[in-house]
């Protein structure tokens, strides 16, 4: 018999037959969770030790007072379902123990409005079909002042998502097995153990059709439809909701999200304008006519870039790249980097406002640290005693000090391996670069020139840019192969470390992971901005890597135009990506599973049945979500110098990011396990971290990778006078005044290609036949001194303004922080009032015996 197995613990019940129910058979007790088990005949021992485990199990949770019901699997004649229920006193015992608020009283108080929400109101959904939640005081619950809290309907009072919340508290800490001192317990392990293939609270209803129970509100129905569905792109997200139905923890991320998303269009359509006006002037350019002229650009013959096999080129057959430069290296880009550099503050100060709105509306303004519960997997651990510091009681730790630094120090080490082995594919990568360079050089132009459909593209394609684009999807590609590994070792290092909540086991993981994602996805871009091209030598004397290749140098049109097309090629493979994996793969395998698993059509499949065919959450949760936006905020600032059109491929990418994990969450997954949350935890330190970092890093692309600061030195003081005979400013003559003049009899005979005249090369050195030859010359110092002055001012102004700005916007609302003194004030005096009312009908009986008895005894005294 399928059910033998529970038949011990919980009672057996047939499917009535109701898709739409979320109760046991009776119709009145409500399923909090539900737990699956495949009874498995073949292997004898092992059902034996699953079976006796999930016995012990269930009679926990019936001994802790949860209830029960087991039903037959209808599609899988093995499976079965196990139904929890939480009974009110239960629910009332656990929401003590975790400190959950609840409502004392409605909330009359005129609700402050924000200027953000006063924009965005006119696209939220109706509340017609979306009704607003009424707002209450609310106090910690108490068991004992049962009587203080609004209790209209004990069914009702606690919300579906918080007794889902309070049904997985018990099922994480009741224990399965107990071995001498030794106890062990948890769903968690009982699922990597395979005792149970499953455990989730249930959906309210289908995503796409309502509920034909009268009292189920179908939230998960109008999540779809005003929220995931492609048609409310355009609309605001139902925040409240979403944290109703999911809990704080989603509804926060969804709210950041959001916001960021807003404040994006302000930076896309900035972006946008500098891209436009650089598109504009590209062709007007001095610099652009100059190399493109034949007169000027023709006659300069430049370097071969590699030995032996390079030719000599002239400068004008880089005049389409010179153009594709002006469009992201102009003046307007210096513009746009302050101005992000600006939007960014902005960006983190206005979203603490908003959140600590979100804080007072959830009512997790006072959620504080001492109200998170211990992992059950560090309370299993905990078998050494020391004394607090702060109570100076004995308590268990799992682990002495010397243990914790060790685990500690094994963490850090893996962590360091790791990012070097990122380092070492990055120079692998450059390797390629250099070795692909030479093989491009010699073959492209002739395979090109000789293939009439590929000859249009000649002016085009060179060998820079053939090597730039190959070796940026080579990068993309072991960028993805390295998250893979990597995720499975941070995640066993913070298991090992045993953090002691589940916030420190988060912030733990987020730093390893941000640290090896960091250095994984931006190493390239780095190398490109600020150390390409920068030790090359100079013809006669050049740099070579391992003493086999030559270092390379940037494209003729400068490494901006590379560091571009990198970001370009890394931004929108990691967006295909990661909406593959978000997206096809979650349909794909439930396709895969409703194909295997289908029944006939005259079968009812129950709701718990339909939720078991949804994919899991990982037990990760939003931590992947998290990172995948933080990256992407990390390319929007960091680089945009280089790359104004950033914010607007991120804008594009969040508008379809919101919507598709909307409808992953509401139809492609489980019911996640809801959870409190005040903030976005570790990744705000991490966004204002690379806030702070985007200043120096965008300063130092428009001083080092850029061409501007050459173009002002030769603009303001190499143009006149005593430098030239001009006396009015002009960038004509820029193009000579760049490059400096080699000859070929000083060629050493690694490099000597054989041909005998003068060239061209981009540097700042003295001219043959100078008493300092090939030496930097004076104009080569007075370039470095405007890039690092440039870069200090700027630095120092920018971050002024920052902290101007941080400083004049205050983190919370000083209207929402009166409001919250005064919600406060009144939730004491209601207590107050509630407390002494109770205590005086507590007090009525003995009151009026009391005075029985006095008057008794006084007609006794008369008589």
């Amino acid at each position: 018999d399928s059910l033998s197995v529970t038949s011990v613990c919980c009672s057996q019940a047939e499917f009535n037959g109701n898709p739409d129910s979320l109760f046991f058979n009776d119709g009145k007790r409500r399923i909090d969770f539900v737990l699956v088990y495949e009874d498995e005949s073949k292997n004898a021992s092992e059902k034996k030790g699953s079976q006796r485990r999930r016995e012990f199990f269930e009679g926990s949770l019936m001994n802790l007072g949860v209830e029960l019901e087991a039903t037959q699997s209808v599609m899988d004649e093995k499976l079965v379902y196990v139904k929890v229920h939480m009974p009110f006193e239960v629910l009332c015992t656990y929401a003590e123990v975790l400190h959950i608020k609840l409502p004392i009283q409605p909330n009359d108080l005129a609700q402050q409005s924000s200027a953000y929400n006063c924009f965005t109101r006119h696209f939220y959904p109706s509340e017609d079909v979306i009704a607003k939640e009424p707002d209450f005081f609310t106090a910690p619950f108490r068991k004992d002042q049962l009587k203080c809290f609004c209790v209209k309907d004990r069914e009702q009072f606690f919300t579906p998502a918080v007794r889902s919340r309070m049904a997985y508290y018990i099922l994480s800490r009741a224990p399965y097995d107990i071995k001498g001192s030794v106890k062990k317990f948890g769903i968690s392990k009982l699922l990597d153990g395979g005792v149970y293939k499953a455990a989730y609270p249930l959906h309210d209803s289908r995503f796409n059709v309502k509920s034909k129970e009268p009292d189920c509100p179908n939230e998960r129905f109008l999540l779809y439809n005003e929220w995931a569905h492609p048609k409310s792109f355009y609309k605001m997200q139902p925040l409240d909701l979403i944290r109703k139905y999911f809990g704080e923890k989603i509804g926060i991320y969804f709210a950041w999200l959001g916001f960021y998303t807003v404040m994006l269009t302000l930076a896309a359509a900035v972006g946008l304008g500098c891209f436009i006006y650089g598109y504009t002037t590209r062709e007007s350019s001095t610099w652009s006519k100059e190399v493109c002229d034949p007169q000027i650009g023709g006659e300069i013959i430049m370097c071969p870039q590699c030995d032996q096999i390079c030719p000599y080129w002239r400068l004008n057959t880089t005049c389409e790249s010179s153009k594709r430069l002006c469009i992201f290296d102009n003046y307007g880009t210096l513009v746009f980097a302050i101005f992000m550099s600006v939007w960014v503050t902005l960006f983190l100060e206005f979203w603490k406002r908003y959140q600590a709105e979100l804080e007072h509306d959830w009512d997790t303004v006072e959620f504080l640290q001492q109200e998170e519960q211990l992992r059950p997997e560090y309370e299993a651990k905990c078998v050494y005693e020391r004394v607090n510091p702060v109570t100076q009681e004995k308590e268990n730790v799992p682990h002495t000090a010397c243990g914790k630094c060790m685990r500690v120090s094994c963490g850090i080490s893996t962590v360091l391996f790791w990012v070097l082995l990122i380092i070492a594919s990055v120079v692998g990568v450059i390797v390629y670069r250099l070795a692909m360079f030479i093989n491009f050089s010699a073959k492209l132009r002739t395979d090109l020139k000789y293939t009439k459909e590929l000859e249009p593209f000649k002016e085009y394609v060179t060998p820079q840019m053939a090597t730039s684009i190959t070796a940026s999807i080579i990068s993309l590609i072991i960028i993805m192969i390295l998250n893979n590994f990597y995720e499975k070792v941070a995640i066993w290092i913070t298991d090992f470390e045993l953090p002691r909540t589940k916030t420190e086991y988060e912030n733990s993981l987020t730093l390893k992971m941000f640290l090896f994602q960091f250095v994984n996805y931006y190493s390239s871009c780095f190398y490109i901005a600020f150390f390409k091209g920068k030790v090359v030598g100079y013809p006669g004397q050049p740099v070579y890597w391992f003493g086999a290749f030559r270092n390379e140098e940037c494209d003729p049109g400068g490494c901006l135009t590379e560091l571009t097309t990198q970001l370009s090629i890394i931004m929108t493979g990691k967006a295909v990506w990661n909406n593959i994996q978000e997206v096809l793969l979650p349909w794909v395998k439930n396709l895969i599973f409703r194909h295997c698993t289908q029944v006939g059509s005259e079968k009812v499949i129950p709701r718990w049945e339909q939720d078991y065919q949804l994919q899991p959450i990982g037990k990760l949760g939003l931590f992947y979500e998290y990172l995948e936006m933080v990256i992407q905020f990390g390319f929007v600032t960091l680089f945009v110098a280089s790359f104004p059109l950033a914010p607007l491929l991120a804008l594009f990418n969040n508008l379809c990011e919101i919507r598709v994990d909307a409808w992953k969450f509401t139809t492609q997954s489980r019911r996640v396990v809801p959870e409190k949350a005040q903030d976005i935890g570790a990744w705000q330190p991490i966004l204002q971290g690379v806030a702070i970092l985007a200043v120096a890093t965008n300063a130092a692309i428009i001083a080092f990778t850029s061409d501007m600061i050459p173009r002002l030195v030769y603009y303001w003081a190499i143009s006149v006078s005593p430098h030239s005979d001009g006396s009015n400013h002009t960038m004509t003559g820029f193009i000579n005044s760049s490059l400096s003049v080699f000859n070929i009899t000083d060629f050493n005979g690694n490099s000597n290609p054989n041909v005998d005249t003068l060239f061209w090369y981009r540097d700042f050195r003295n001219p043959p036949n100078h008493p300092n030859q090939y030496e930097y010359s004076i104009h080569y110092w007075h370039v470095i001194a405007a890039k690092l002055a440039f870069m200090i001012v700027v630095e120092h102004i920018v971050y002024f303004t920052k902290f101007m700005l941080s400083y004049m916007i205050p983190d919370v609302p000083e209207a929402l922080k009166e409001q919250i003194k005064r919600e406060r004030y009144l939730t004491q005096v209601i207590l107050h009032e509630t407390n002494i009312k109770h205590f005086k009908e507590l007090m009525k009986p003995v009151a009026d015996n009391l005075q029985d008895e006095i008057e008794e005894s006084e007609l006794n005294l008369r008589l």
